[in-house]
């Protein structure tokens, strides 16, 4: 079997029945100004109202089952800049699993915080380990704590169980919006996309899959353009949540085979599309949360007829923003 073919829609559709009545089933949500605005039908899946603010709590419930229904090892050892930390750390309580997780020390405040009150209901052993990515490489870090500790180390997106569990998003949009003429999704380690792209395959053919990255970390832009793996380590992008430097072993392989297009966007585009939801959905969003808006607007603006009249999908990845940080984001 094919590295791209390693995630199947059998395996989407049994992350959705296992994580059936624990994950919430996010709403789909429309804005008229929006319409107007890009010119076409957009239905926004709000993985922003979803456990811990964002789709990653879905991937990290099934891949924290998965290691517990093994039994193979004391617990896992996950890395993440902030959602993932915290999807992993509700997780392991809920299922009684010892979680370490490694967190770069410029987290967002926020999303520290959250991920060590999550972990506080976990079994002994689980804690938050603080890095510094100006001068470790946390993959590294991460697989020699993993040997140490005994742990199963837990990508927060090049895992099996994980992509399996974030393609029950796009299952869902599916389920509840109907017949989409394209899919918006957003990508940093090409976790969810993978997995919304193999769903979309299954039961959307005709549907392209999109991706959009922050233009300042656009190793996966480069990658699906070159067809070699692109690193950019420690991009500079309000996205924290797409700095990951590069695609996996598993999703660069998907997002070739699944994917229809790659894009980049400015941080710029971010900090508009987070307006927009604010101001007219009234939903609070994070600058990686709206990757895939962003991209659809860009669209909208530059290439109009590519989305003229068209019913258009869109994932909000997730809504944990530091509220303090508002207003730098939107100042002037």
């Amino acid at each position: 079997m094919s590295l791209a073919g390693a995630v199947t829609i059998d395996d989407v559709r049994a992350a959705a029945a296992l994580i059936d009545g624990v994950a919430h089933r996010t709403p789909v949500m429309t804005s008229r100004h929006l319409d107007r605005l890009a010119g076409c039908e957009i239905l926004l899946k709000c993985e922003n109202f979803q456990r811990t603010g964002s789709f990653k709590f879905r991937g990290a419930y099934c891949a924290i089952h998965g290691i517990r229904a093994r039994g193979k090892s004391r617990g896992a050892l996950a890395y993440s800049s902030g959602n993932h930390a915290q999807g992993v750390a509700l997780a392991a309580s809920m299922l009684g699993v010892p979680a370490v997780i490694l967190m770069p020390v410029n987290a967002p405040r926020l999303k520290l915080e959250a991920a060590k009150n999550y972990l506080s209901k976990a079994p002994e052993g689980s804690e938050v380990v603080t890095f510094d990515p100006q001068t470790q490489i946390r993959e590294e870090l991460a697989r020699q704590m993993a040997e140490e500790r005994k742990l199963e180390l837990l990508p927060g997106y090049d895992n099996l169980d994980v992509i399996a569990g974030q393609g029950t998003v796009a299952l869902e949009l599916h389920e509840e919006a109907g017949p989409l003429d394209r899919l918006y999704v957003c990508c940093g380690g090409g976790g969810l996309i993978s997995g919304c792209s193999i769903a979309t395959r299954a039961v959307a053919d005709a549907c392209e899959v999109i991706g959009v990255e922050p233009e300042l970390g656009n190793d996966a832009v480069m990658s699906y353009k070159t067809g070699r793996l692109h690193t950019v380590r420690n991009p500079a992008t309000i996205a924290d949540g797409a700095r990951t430097p590069y695609l996996g072993r598993y999703t660069f392989p998907m997002v070739k085979a699944f994917v229809q297009s790659m894009m980049s966007v400015q941080d710029e585009e971010l900090v508009e599309a987070m307006r927009l939801c604010m101001e007219r959905m009234k939903i609070v969003v994070e600058p990686t949360g709206v990757l895939a808006l962003a991209g659809l607007l860009k669209d909208a603006r530059e290439s109009p007829e590519s989305v003229e009249g068209k019913r258009i999908g869109v994932t909000i990845s997730g809504g944990n923003i530091d509220l303090a940080k508002i207003g730098d984001y939107f100042r002037g």
